[in-house]
């Protein structure tokens, strides 16, 4: 396996540390003058806004202010006056820089306090005014366009394999919802689960090719060489995530079934008999899912077939605007209108829609414990803004699938003229997915 880099060879020309976006300046001084007045005010009425969370507030001076409904569950510290007009001005963005810098700091559970927060808002917003919904938008997602779609995959997955080894599954490195059949599987084998549903779904056959956009470590295509017996033509424009398949396939003595790809989806060509993306369609944006149907057409023979994994929404919405600025540039779930456009773009059949959320909620909690036991490891790589910053992350992702405002959909589908198909979903569940533990 590779060893992953360094944080010095994780960060390419012309980006040095003190530049990286995750390196946001710490406000050291403790201010020495007492809160204003208007100031308590202002977190009293953004309390109010966001629905009345059981929150309070923890001022610089150690004055509080509390919330109106019942007794507080979390203390928010704001460090410095600065802080608290970066809240109150944009809570989106504000809330992920200053927990990252350590001027907002959090007494509780961090995944239990965004669970809070967010069902506290999804209720509260329907009554915000106008200028308030655009005081605190969220961004259009940056553009996904061949180039700049290269450059969003370098932002987040080649920050160095070792770093991803710290958290993810030990099996196939995994970096997606797993699949949790019964609810005391391990990450690992819930991971494997994963792979054997997907596997089931495209009902594979020995023999078959297959073709996946964006591979990430390469893990399903070795799991269908290996147990399936198919070939794969696996593309990912990551360097570190192809470098590290590549070389986890030949140790595997899988590498004469698995050609990895370092290119574009929108490259592929010939055709094959199941198309699958697992994880991808986040990084595609809306405004080349006809591109990616036509795609998914032209390479899918005529009685293949096609599977879709991806975060999504239950109506369109955009990116949270600190997670797509700081961690996922150029990110947007779709909703499930919009993920089905992709199907009528194609003229394709839908064949099966199932909603994993629970399952990447489950998924999350399993990272973020194994990311906080190597947290010190995490910081030595990189800083601590990068530490709060990915833990911020990680807990608001595992919040946002417990409050439903992000589902996972995986949609399996074939040409509409396609009839060889299965009678019913016995396949799916004849035997367990997930592997006995070893």
């Amino acid at each position: 396996m590779s060893q992953g880099t360094s944080k010095a060879e994780s960060l390419r020309a012309g980006e040095t540390e003190q530049s990286h976006v995750l390196s946001i300046p710490v406000q050291d001084q403790v201010p020495d003058r007492p809160p204003h007045g208007y100031e308590r005010w202002l977190l009293s009425k953004l309390l109010r806004m966001a629905g009345s969370p059981p929150v309070r507030f923890e001022l610089w001076n150690g004055e509080r202010v509390e919330p109106e409904n019942g007794q507080p569950r979390f203390t928010l510290r704001l460090t410095d006056p600065k802080a608290l007009y970066q809240l109150v001005g944009n809570p989106n963005l504000a809330f992920g820089d200053l927990y990252a810098s350590g001027r907002l700091q959090v007494d509780g559970d961090l995944p239990d306090l965004m669970t809070a927060l967010y069902r506290a808002v999804h209720g509260a917003r329907q009554g915000w005014p106008k200028w308030l919904e655009a005081l605190w938008r969220n961004h259009n997602p940056r553009s996904t366009g061949l180039n700049e779609a290269r450059q969003n995959i370098h932002h987040h997955y080649d920050l160095g394999n070792e770093f991803y080894q710290l958290w993810l599954d030990e099996a196939e490195m995994q970096y997606t919802c797993a699949y949790f059949e019964s609810p005391d599987l391990t990450l690992e084998q819930a991971q494997l689960a994963k792979l054997e549903h997907v596997c089931r779904k495209l009902r594979l056959r020995p023999g078959q090719t297959v073709v996946e956009a964006g591979c990430g470590w390469g893990g399903l295509a070795r799991y269908m060489a290996r147990e399936y017996g198919v070939r794969v033509h696996a593309y990912n424009i990551s360097k570190e995530q192809i470098a590290f398949a590549r070389a986890e396939a030949r140790r595997q003595e899988l590498d004469h079934l698995i050609d990895y790809v370092e290119d574009d989806y929108r490259n592929i060509e010939g055709q094959y008999d199941a198309f699958v993306s697992v994880g991808m369609l986040e990084h595609v944006g809306k405004e080349n899912y006809g591109e990616l149907a036509a795609i998914i057409r032209r390479s899918l023979k005529p009685d293949g077939m096609a599977l879709l994994h991806s975060i999504g929404r239950n109506r369109p919405m955009l990116m949270n605007a600190w997670i797509e600025k700081r961690i996922f540039p150029g990110a947007y779930p779709p909703s499930i209108g919009e993920f089905m456009g992709i199907c009528e773009e194609g003229e394709f059949s839908v064949l099966d829609v199932e909603n994993l959320r629970l399952h990447y909620a489950r998924t999350l909690e399993h990272w973020m414990e194994r990311f906080e036991a190597n947290r010190d490891r995490v910081t030595e790589l990189y800083d601590e803004h990068f530490t709060r910053a990915w833990r911020m992350y990680l807990a608001g992702s595992i919040a946002a699938f417990r409050a439903g405002s992000l589902q996972l959909f995986q949609v399996v589908f074939t040409h509409g003229e396609n009839n060889n198909l299965a009678h019913n979903r016995g396949h799916l569940y004849q035997t367990p997915a997930a592997p006995e533990a070893g």
